[in-house]
């Protein structure tokens, strides 16, 4: 999901304004203390391994893991950008991806810097690909950061913009104190985490949306640094096992992975592991960092593999980042009249009633209220 530019600023007064949906409002800093992380093992040599996600980092005193963001000091692990969002803002949760959740609602959305993947394509790059000395930042607490969701009416609070699972101990704290406030907790991941805090981070969670970003292990090696494996494991466990919804994003990237065979592959994978009503959104490339060189998506392309999902069974495919195109819109899968018609992350209408078709009264699953 891409970040507006104007939102990641410190002031010179030590706080973060930003401006979205027509509202302005101020985040003031508070307080923050050094965190220590969770998930790692102290090593005899004043060494630590990290047992946070699957890059498993062995790492030395005063050095930092692949994240960039936790550190080893003095055999004490940390996470430091624990309170320290360099990106707050306010967006539709249409943006984050979310199709299925509370339509026409503002989710409170932030971010630090670091990620534990090196996409070549990264929209986001300028804080995803930091270290917290190197990107502006304000100092907000995890109580201050529901606090001012509430104040500014919104319904959920969002993780996104860099990669919320490496921010964890931040997300964690925040989603307790929103779950007991009666705000929801989403969250945009790429994904790549180990079984048990992912399974701790998921009983805090109402919606998560990862990036499946390939059905290549190759790809997710060579443009990704990452894993396949973990991000498919960890698929299965958020929807089968934790009962979390669950809703997906290919972005698809001309030449790298547009190869038909393999998004029936991917399609086919997730009908019989997630099932059929897990939304999956296909979104358009543009030439972004790395991969400045290669052209925006075809059209045809994002098309194609709407059919192929629809051929393997998926009920809610989607086209991305082409406003205005029919298959923005959300359908009903028993009677196939449009039930939310959408142009960007506008809603234009809505016919989903407490949950149901309201011409059919088939049930739509999703977030509704």
């Amino acid at each position: 999901m891409l970040l507006n530019r104007r939102v990641f600023l410190k002031t010179a007064f030590g706080f973060c304004s930003y401006l979205a949906a027509g509202r302005t409002c101020e985040v003031f800093a508070s307080d923050t203390e050094l965190h220590e992380a969770l998930y790692y093992e102290k090593m005899p040599d004043g060494r630590v391994r990290c047992r946070h996600c699957p890059h498993a980092c062995v790492v030395e005193k005063n050095k930092r893991g692949f994240c960039r963001i936790k550190e080893n000091k003095n055999g004490t692990f940390y996470n430091l950008a624990y309170g320290r969002p360099c990106a707050v803002h306010i967006d539709p949760i249409e943006k984050k991806p979310f199709f299925h959740v509370l339509p026409a609602t503002i989710s409170f959305s932030l971010a630090t810097v670091g990620c534990n993947l090196r996409c070549k394509f990264c929209q986001n790059w300028q804080i995803s690909q930091a270290g917290p000395e190197q990107i502006n930042s304000v100092k907000i607490s995890p109580r201050e950061i529901v606090y001012r969701a509430k104040a500014a009416g919104c319904p959920s609070i969002a993780y996104t913009y860099t990669e919320p699972t490496i921010f964890y101990e931040y997300t964690l704290a925040i989603a307790k104190i929103a779950r007991h406030q009666g705000i929801k907790n989403v969250m945009h991941s790429n994904g790549s985490i180990n079984p048990e805090p992912m399974r701790n981070l998921c009983r805090y969670m109402d919606a998560i949306n990862v990036d499946l970003k390939s059905f290549s292990e190759h790809y997710y090696r060579d443009i990704c640094s990452g894993y396949l494996e973990t991000v498919l494991d960890n698929l299965v466990l958020i929807k089968k096992e934790m009962g979390v919804w669950l809703e997906l994003t290919n972005l698809v990237i001309p030449t790298l992975n547009d190869d038909a065979n393999e998004a029936r592959k991917m399609c086919a994978w997730i009908s019989d592991n997630l099932g059929e009503d897990t939304p999956i959104h296909f979104s358009r490339f543009h030439p972004m960092y790395k991969l400045a060189g290669l052209p925006p998506t075809p059209l045809s392309t994002l098309e194609n593999f709407k059919k192929i999902a629809d051929a393997a069974g998926i009920k809610f495919a989607y086209i991305g980042n082409i406003p205005g195109h029919k298959a923005e819109n959300t359908y009903c899968p028993n009677c196939k009249k449009a039930l939310i018609r959408r142009t960007g992350y506008t809603i234009l209408d809505n016919s989903i009633t407490s949950g149901t078709c309201k011409f059919c009264q088939q049930k739509i699953p999703g977030i509704w209220t």
